[in-house]
């Protein structure tokens, strides 16, 4: 190798990595690698159908319309899902996505851990000039003390220069309302010059999501009705009085009803009825 050669080289190395294009026909949900800058392609996706989620009507309807428009190209907005914990909230953007893409198939789900948000601006660019629409999907959003990636995503969400394409919306599940913990809020109040506008740094972030679809602890009847659903979904044949009774103790030794409650009760009553689901 000649000496101008391996300077070649060694420039090439010290350069940006080529990000790959991706085959987006590959599957219909990616996750986003961070690390090789390259969309992984998941060929089984974990999620239930739309129809077993329960307790959440309003909330869902609203999801799977702002989804639905979405993938067909019409304006739709940046969506944050927060709240109780256990009530479908990851759920319900991978089932909206499935019930959207059944008719609209250039539609994308890419899910992006929270870790690797300051790579956003890399992973925009990657899907932006391409005929496929993308919901960009972060589950368990939030951000702690001297994390200030939350910025990329001001930047990358509505902020920047370029701003959001037209083919990605960004969809956040978190148990936070506003992203921040509370005390970290406090914290910037109570430091700050002018705290007012600490504050309104801290929570703007929230106000890049067009729409706050809120969950909240579900009653017995919503969880009895899950436990239903679940039931008659899977052929799971034990009389309503027995599976009701068994479902309620079981809540009480978790101490909560919830989706997720809902879902672990039906995946135990499949094993001892010797099922799998």
């Amino acid at each position: 190798m000649t000496q101008l050669e391996r300077v070649a080289e060694a420039l090439e190395r010290m350069g940006p990595r080529r990000v790959a294009t991706p085959d987006f026909d590959a599957a219909d949900c990616f996750v986003w690698n961070a690390d090789e800058l390259a969309l992984d392609p998941v060929r089984k996706v974990s999620r239930v159908a739309i129809g077993l989620i329960k307790g959440v009507d309003r909330v869902r309807d609203i999801l799977l319309e702002n989804t639905q428009r979405f993938a067909v190209g019409h304006s739709a907005n940046n969506v944050l899902l927060w709240g109780a914990r256990g009530m479908g909230k990851s759920s319900l953007v991978k089932a909206a996505h499935a019930e959207a893409a059944a008719s609209s198939p250039a539609l994308k789900l890419i899910e992006i851990h929270r870790e690797d948000i300051d790579t956003l601006p890399r992973l925009l660019g990657l899907v932006k000039d391409t005929p496929y629409r993308f919901i960009l999907f972060c589950d368990d959003l939030s951000f702690d003390h001297d994390d200030t990636s939350y910025k990329s995503l001001k930047a990358a969400l509505e902020g920047g220069v370029e701003g959001r394409p037209d083919n990605v919306v960004f969809y956040a599940t978190s148990n936070r309302r506003h992203l921040l913990p509370r005390d970290m809020i406090d914290n910037e109040r109570s430091t700050a010059i002018n705290p007012s506008e600490a504050v309104e740094e801290k929570v703007s972030l929230s106000d890049r999501f067009g729409l706050w679809l809120g969950f909240h602890k579900c009653s017995q009847d919503d969880y009895l009705a899950m436990i239903d659903g679940y039931a008659a979904h899977f052929s799971l044949d034990v009389p309503r009085e027995e599976l009701h009774r068994d479902a309620l103790e079981w809540a009480t030794t978790r101490g909560a009803r919830s989706g997720r409650v809902a879902w672990q009760f039906t995946q135990d009553l499949a094993g001892r009825l010797g099922r799998s689901l």
